[in-house]
């Protein structure tokens, strides 16, 4: 039963890695969000393949967006109430964002020819062939293309210029094209704030209630403000949640401390200024050092006063 005001949106893939082995001590938050019975969403490129195992390993009951931001799924029976336009995937009830393959299969084949770049799909690989371009056995590898929106797939000889030039085509056509690394996704339709708002609505009916979106993500940068407007994801994630919570890969430097905060080095906690604007920018987000041994529990910690 859905009890709780505050729902907790998580940036799942910094956590897990592609083998499910779970990075950061991850499972310790995941421990306490538990106790303190606040829904957790996992936010992925992940497959719901890829997922089932780690949501079982860790006891994840909540619902999950996948394939980075392509459709909310929605575990059976956890809301008694209907969401508009779903479809049944499996153990799931999604509500889709993106169009449904093979729209995005047939859009990048479409721009590879008319561009006459060569953009190789994960679907159209060997066995083999997966298993070596992913690094994976072969039973894991097939999970990543088991695709219910996105296509994956990479360049073979193209240019910066020719990727360029493909982005910006796959733009003016409405498509989504997002740089996963080793891969590339493209996508019709996919909006990680639209995922969010769809869900947050349906935990606003259930609770009748304004249930609180606390968003929480990783970032490189220790520039907090700068990351949520220069990274599209985490931009997106903090449009569509009352609040945002970062964990950077570095402490603060002496320069940024004097403009945004000052991080106590012990729990990597970033606290305002007497600044104006950093007292301002912290009230809509507090910077956690990944790092820190204490980071979870002051994480949760800042959940937990907000109740």
């Amino acid at each position: 039963m859905i009890s709780r005001t505050q729902t907790i949106y998580v940036t799942l893939d910094p956590f897990l890695s592609l083998r499910g082995a779970v990075l950061h001590h991850f499972d310790q938050f995941l421990a306490g969000l538990d106790d303190a019975e606040f829904p957790c969403i996992w936010m992925t490129g992940l497959t719901r393949a890829q997922l089932d195992e780690p949501r079982r390993r860790l006891g994840h009951h909540d619902p999950f967006i996948g394939e980075s931001g392509c459709g909310v799924y929605l575990p059976e029976d956890y809301f008694h109430l209907k969401s508009g336009k779903t479809i049944r995937l499996g153990r799931f009830t999604c509500i889709p964002i993106a169009k449904p393959q093979p729209a995005a299969a047939e859009a990048l084949e479409d721009l590879s020819t008319e561009l006459n770049i060569s953009a190789v799909s994960l679907r159209t690989l060997t066995q083999r062939e997966l298993s070596q371009n992913t690094g994976l056995p072969a039973s894991e590898a097939e999970q990543i293309r088991m695709r219910d929106f996105d296509e994956l797939f990479f360049f073979a000889g193209a240019s910066k210029s020719d990727i360029a030039r493909f982005s910006e085509e796959a733009k003016l056509r409405g498509l989504i094209l997002e740089n996963l690394g080793p891969f590339w996704s493209l996508s019709c339709g996919a909006d990680l704030a639209k995922c969010i708002r769809e869900l947050g609505g349906l935990y606003d009916r259930a609770l009748r209630a304004h249930a609180l979106r606390l968003g929480i993500a990783v970032s490189p940068s220790t520039d907090a403000s700068h990351a949520l407007q220069a990274d599209a994801p985490l931009k997106s994630l903090a449009a569509a949640c009352d609040r945002t919570l970062l964990l950077t890969e570095q402490q603060c430097t002496p320069e940024l401390e004097s403009r945004s905060g000052i991080v106590d080095p012990e729990s990597g906690l970033m606290t305002a200024t007497k600044n104006p604007r950093a007292v301002r920018e912290s009230r809509e987000q507090d910077c956690f050092y990944l790092h820190s041994p204490q980071v979870w529990e002051n994480v949760l910690a800042t959940i937990l006063s907000r109740r």
